[in-house]
């Protein structure tokens, strides 16, 4: 049987039983790997989609280390179905870098695939934007910073602006264009938002990212697994503990390591206490946004008091530098753990009238209802997770779909709403503060005794992991490879905010340009997290 055929059989039975086993397939846990030819990886693609599949994100590997024409390229598509991984994995000549887009198929993979052309050279056939998305104008058309023939050096002036991206033209009698950015008026990152407008009617949304391109991909080439760590919670900021966990599964099962279960624990901790700051920060600017500054006042001022917790714990407010390979650098102790206790209940009776303020307030309902309002079609074509896929009727959850320790010991329902629109997405943020609440509890009712850490096995020469969990923005995946040095040779982190910064597109047509503000923040994708 060929592999092609294989892959057939293999994907539907994936469809029918929801079950990944295959005696043939490589373990890339929890995902498993099939390795096919670059000639079949359109007609896998076509499968896939037709299957329904999610896709879950794209990379490249170049393994160029060896001497022309042996050098090649590895091609990674990891694609979900009803909580199980499949990861298609192909290889192209470096001297060819020739493969078919997967973008027709999965338009959510469309920036995924232009980000790895602009760092590695890789070509895909047939896809619909041959514009550049990471590259800016830093290198020229023929630099790749990711492969090993790329010579890094000091530039002899400034990197000229952007101005000529051509960004697509919307014609027609009264439509005229709004650019906004990428510098801003508050704090957030750089980022262009070109609009077309009929009066205060919203056509068209065309975002610009990339301008914070920090080099994270090659700034790991070569890090030992410790630093690596630390790189991966500066992926983005207020995602520290969901990138760092990720690059922490991914190393961990590279090299067969066991974690403690004391630690894999506090670890929950930890990405709960991240989800529920994140949450009190977006629920106050939302409703900042649409001028009730009352609830931007309360919110700032619990997550302010959570965030200090944080500090007085675990060491950082943001919780940077808690998570480490094999374990955690903290522990709790018992009085610790009491204030936790005593913590939660305090946010608890604060919460309970200040979210049925936000849950049910006229002037709130008037501009937060049918407002933004994305899809479930449009969120399932585009592979949105986290609150954005919540709030349009997909009830993907890591935690509970592909529960990895100590989630697998957890039950909690999902919350899930089904009309897309902005206060959807703020209901499901209540209901996820109050589950996060409940499940702290659980966690430490049962932490167990013991180690925090444990050492980091050695790594087999290109060694590989996948790590995913499920950040307070959504899905997170982190793929690693190792060097023959035990050295990382490979770093991919898939952040939520690839397929929700493409949703902001969709979801803002048909609204008036003043809702742009309390449209973007309920979906508050991440720049950093994007712009790697």
């Amino acid at each position: 049987m060929n592999q092609l055929n294989w892959l057939a059989d293999y994907l539907a039975q994936l469809a029918d039983n929801h079950v990944i086993a295959a005696p043939d397939a490589v373990a890339l846990a929890p995902a498993r790997v099939l390795h096919i030819e670059h000639e079949d990886w359109a007609a896998a693609t076509r499968l896939a989609a037709k299957l329904q599949l999610r896709h879950a994100g794209l990379w490249v590997d170049p393994l160029d280390t060896a001497p022309a024409p042996e050098a090649t390229l590895r091609v990674y598509a990891c694609l979900e179905q009803h909580g199980d991984y499949l990861v298609l994995a192909t290889s192209v000549p470096l001297n060819r870098p020739l493969l078919a887009s997967q973008t027709p198929y999965f338009v959510g993979v469309n920036r995924l695939e232009r980000h790895a052309h602009d760092l590695t050279g890789i070509v895909f056939s047939d896809h619909p934007d041959a514009r550049r998305w990471t590259r800016h104008q830093a290198w020229t058309a023929t630099d790749f910073p990711l492969r090993q023939d790329f010579v890094s050096a000091a530039p002899k002036r400034r990197t000229p602006a952007d101005v000529d991206y051509p960004f697509v033209s919307v014609q027609g009698a009264g439509v005229y264009e709004i650019p906004v950015g990428p510098v801003h008026a508050g704090i957030i990152e750089p980022g262009h938002f070109r609009f077309h407008a009929a009066g205060e009617d919203v056509l068209r949304l065309e975002e610009r990212l990339g301008y914070v391109h920090k080099g994270i991909e090659k700034l790991a080439v070569g890090r030992d697994p410790a630093g690596l760590i630390r790189l991966a919670a500066r992926v983005s900021g207020d995602s520290s503990v969901a990138h760092a966990w990720a690059a922490c599964l991914a190393l961990e099962r590279a090299t067969g390591s066991d974690v403690p279960a004391r630690a894999v624990q506090l670890r929950a901790v930890l990405a709960e206490r991240e989800r529920i700051a994140n949450h009190l920060g977006d629920l106050g600017a939302i409703c900042n946004d649409v001028g009730f500054a009352f609830v931007q006042m309360q919110c700032a001022r619990l997550r302010e008091q959570w965030q200090r917790r944080n500090r007085a714990l675990f060491g950082h407010r943001l919780l940077m530098d808690t998570l480490i390979p094999g374990g955690v650098v903290h522990d709790l102790t018992g009085a610790e753990c009491h204030q936790l206790r005593v913590d939660h209940a305090a946010l608890r009776k604060e919460i309970a009238p200040l979210f049925d303020v936000i849950d049910d307030h006229p002037s709130l309902d008037d501009r937060l209802l049918t407002t933004g309002i994305l899809s479930r079609h449009d969120a399932r074509e585009l592979g949105c997770t986290g609150y954005v896929g919540k709030a349009s009727g997909l009830a993907f959850d890591l935690r509970c779909d592909q529960p990895y320790a100590p989630y697998d010991t957890l039950r909690f329902e999902v919350p899930v709403q089904q009309e897309g629109d902005v206060a959807a997405r703020v209901r499901v943020r209540l209901a996820e503060v109050r589950t996060s609440l409940w499940l702290l509890e659980r966690l430490l009712d049962g932490l167990p005794e013991g180690d925090i850490s444990a050492p980091l096995a050695a790594a087999a020469p290109n060694a590989t992991g996948l790590g995913a969990v499920d950040g307070w923005r959504g899905e997170t995946l982190s793929f690693i490879r190792f060097d023959d040095a035990g050295r990382i040779a490979r770093y991919f982190p898939r952040d939520p905010s690839w397929f929700t910064w493409p949703a902001l597109e969709r979801l803002i047509l048909g609204n008036i340009v003043p809702d742009f503000p309390v449209c973007n923040k309920s979906v508050n994708g991440s720049y950093a997290g994007h712009d790697l």
